[in-house]
């Protein structure tokens, strides 16, 4: 869902997302380093161990040993490990071939991936990363979720409103810009870094958007604000539909084939850039396709812009997640997706008119996803694999007197840190879901938007800085009473039970009166239920006027922002103390491992191949008969297919590949990334992982872990067979090899 109230969240300072980062040089001090066993995988590893030391960790898990590929492997484009490319998979990536990784790669929107498929400005992603625009370009009562969407000639390409694409052309290291004459201190040094950082990224893009108006800069900390880069993107803003399948396709098995494998979905789209010609674009550089596909034990490489990882936290940092952060996050999830399927199920008119599937799936997906996360960090041998490379860094600190004098203290202040935030964590989940238009009501968000306005108008804040409010408050857009009305309820009684009913606020906002009573009130009677009312009174002053949601916002959002200051206080310290634990593990260990990810581009290396579960091998691939004996001896909505693949059925080669699982390393933000070979042709497009990845949010591990892409051969045997979609085959096949 698109409309999030970004700008008043990131007024207020909150930080994470229910939805699914100190300088100079950094010379690499010298310790001493010891060899321990990797997983095996059979990609020939033979680059020496420059990471974390194996350290004996007490307990039943004191043989546990930090590993080479803990970190990961997303790689950044600015120090891609070019020796060990050629010793892992046979070849050196030359400067051309970097290039042509780089710029054929896209970020779509805000939360996906993508790249350029053909000299056209033909873009592919993934279908669940465009369900909203293709709900967006709908004509009348079209439904191109259900029935998919092929444009037989450019004149039917639909242009979608709100989508853009980004294309990484220019990358500069700017720590030692960032932390020149900066001190260490605590939350004020990482509101410092911070605001510095914000002054270079106005001052790059102003300079590089002299020279095109279609560049942005952004100055992205990495290793935990260890390093900080300047990435320059060139933005395409008419991005055009050109096919994407049936809904029942894109998302073959529904929530319940979500993360597992054997997995057979098409989830693939296709869209256009358009140049400001009104011409498709014709992009310098993009991936040629590989009609032969991907072979077992095959290297690939994923390239993409993963979000976020969390694998260079300390243990205290983890357990606060397991118990408190992401207990709370689902509780709250799993609340709004019973809700939201409850009225799906009652109210099928109004849900297909608000479009409320798509924030179904999309909780449904991160339930998922998050149960699968929480269930690794309740594994005793990750946490311990975890303290392992703990343990190595701060033995390798205390090695070095210069080192340990500054940073020799950093892990047990992390730790501290987590206590101040166990005490708020109760309080702070009952208002994660305040501002949040997935699982909060409208009428409060917009409430906490004309509270806030109203606020900074009376204190004179610049018209700019005002507008930008409002701009956001017009995009929350309207949806049903009765959805809103549960919404409510949920919240109240969330923030009741985190508080009590016995606190002062508490009272004053029911008095005699329950959690439904209030809801049912402000549902009825305020103006905040309809956008154009709630514009018109914000606009009048919306503090002032009669409307029964004010002094529900008046109670309500003293006890938000004095919560989230002080939950955004303790996390302003702890990232500083993570940015200086973060110098240190560069001081020692330099940049011989890739950075956690940070929504940058990325190259991840891998191997087709398959992997044991339950007793049984999983396939490095799956093919059409797997789709339609799956469809045949599966009963329900999820596992149906469209007509026109029954009609389909004698005409498709059965045996080619649909899904595919390889070894790279992603995480969410992935979904989309072109899967290639060594020659950067189109071997697939990632578009989940298995539930034994769900972990690698936490420590990377190949054992049974892998990511999900959608076969190339079973793309172009869709488009060909089912679709009849002979101008798009052409297009990508052209100047494909073989093609």
């Amino acid at each position: 869902m698109r409309t999030s109230a970004w700008h008043l969240i990131i007024i207020l300072g909150m930080g994470g997302a229910f939805l699914a980062g100190c300088g100079g040089s950094g010379g690499t001090v010298s310790v001493p380093v010891v060899e321990r066993p990797d997983e095996t995988e059979s990609s020939g590893d033979t680059l020496e161990a420059t990471a974390d030391a194996a350290v004996s960790m007490p307990s039943a898990y004191d043989t546990v040993r930090a590993q080479r590929f803990d970190r990961g492997r997303m790689w950044t484009f600015e120090n891609l490990p070019t020796s060990y490319v050629r010793e892992t998979h046979g070849f050196t990536p030359d400067e051309e071939w970097r290039t042509t990784a780089q710029r054929g790669a896209l970020r779509f929107g805000s939360g996906c991936s993508a790249s350029f498929v053909s000299a056209q400005g033909l873009v592919m992603t993934n279908h669940h990363c465009a369900r909203e625009h293709i709900t967006d370009v709908r004509r009348g009562e079209e439904a191109l979720l259900e029935d998919g969407f092929y444009a037989t000639d450019g004149g039917e390409e639909r242009r979608a409103p709100n989508l853009y694409v980004d294309q990484l052309v220019e990358t500069e290291d700017v720590t030692g810009t960032v932390y020149d004459g900066l001190r260490e201190g605590r939350a004020a040094g990482a509101q410092a870094r911070q605001q510095r950082v914000q002054s270079l990224q106005e001052k790059l893009t102003a300079e590089a958007s002299s020279r095109d108006s279609s560049l942005r800069v952004e100055v992205t900390p990495l290793y935990r604000g260890a390093r900080y880069t300047a990435y320059t993107y060139r933005r395409y803003e008419d991005v055009r539909l050109v096919m994407a399948p049936e809904l029942q396709l894109g998302y073959f098995g529904g929530t319940e084939d979500n993360f597992t494998y054997p997995r057979y979905a098409l989830d693939v789209a296709f869209f256009r850039v358009y140049a400001p010609d009104g011409e498709p674009l014709r992009p310098e550089h993009h991936f040629l396709w590989d009609e032969d596909g991907a072979r077992p034990n095959e290297s690939v490489f994923a390239v993409g812009h993963p979000g976020s990882t969390s694998r260079l936290d300390m243990v205290s940092q983890l357990e606060y997640q397991r118990d408190h952060e992401l207990p709370n996050r689902l509780a709250a999830l799993r609340s709004r997706g019973a809700l939201l399927d409850t009225y799906i199920r009652s109210h099928p008119d109004s849900a297909a008119h608000y479009d409320l599937r798509n924030t179904y799936f999309s909780i449904e997906n991160t339930i998922k996803g998050q149960t699968g996360q929480l269930r690794g960090l309740q594994e005793a041998y990750l946490l311990a694999r975890r303290g392992a490379a703990v343990q190595a860094l701060q033995d390798s600190i205390r090695a070095v007197d210069s080192l340990r004098q500054r940073y020799g203290k950093m892990v047990d202040r992390i730790g501290g840190l987590q206590q101040s935030k166990v005490v708020m964590a109760d309080k702070a989940g009952a208002f994660a879901t305040f501002a949040n238009l997935e699982l909060g009501s409208r009428i409060l968000v917009r409430a906490l938007h004309g509270y806030y306005y109203d606020f900074l108008r009376t204190r004179g804040a610049p018209p700019d800085r005002l507008e930008g409010i409002r701009e956001d408050a017009e995009q929350v857009a309207n949806w049903p009473p009765g959805l809103e009305k549960e919404f409510l309820v949920a919240q109240f009684e969330e923030v009741r039970s985190a508080y009590g009913a016995d606190h002062p606020t508490v009272q004053r906002l029911f008095r005699t009166r329950t959690p439904e009573e209030v809801a049912t009130r402000l549902v009825e009677e305020s103006a905040l239920m309809d956008s154009t009312r709630f514009l018109n009174l914000l606009d009048e002053g919306y503090r002032k006027s009669d409307d029964p949601s004010v002094p529900v916002i008046e109670a309500l959002a003293p006890m938000f922002l004095n919560t989230n200051r002080q939950m955004q206080d303790v996390r302003a310290s702890e990232r500083t103390l993570n940015a200086r634990l973060s110098r240190a593990r560069v001081a020692v260990y330099g940049t011989t491992f890739p950075p956690d990810a940070t929504r940058s581009l990325r190259l991840s290396d891998g191997r087709v191949q398959s992997y044991r579960y339950n007793g049984a091998t999983a396939p490095p691939f799956t093919t059409f008969y797997g789709l339609y004996d799956r469809s045949f001896s599966h009963a329900g909505e999820a596992w149906r297919l469209p007509a026109r693949w029954g009609t389909a059925v004698d005409s498709i080669d059965l045996g080619t590949p649909l899904n595919l699982v390889s070894t790279v390393d992603i995480a969410g933000g992935s979904s989309g990334s072109a899967l290639l070979d060594e020659d950067l042709e189109v071997v697939g497009v990632v578009f989940d992982s298995n539930m034994e990845a769900l972990p690698n949010e936490y420590l990377y591990r190949r054992q049974g872990a892998r990511a999900v892409a959608v076969d190339a051969r079973g793309i172009l045997e869709a488009l060909r067979t089912v679709y009849d979609a002979d101008r798009l085959v052409e297009e990508i096949t052209t100047d494909s090899p073989g093609g």
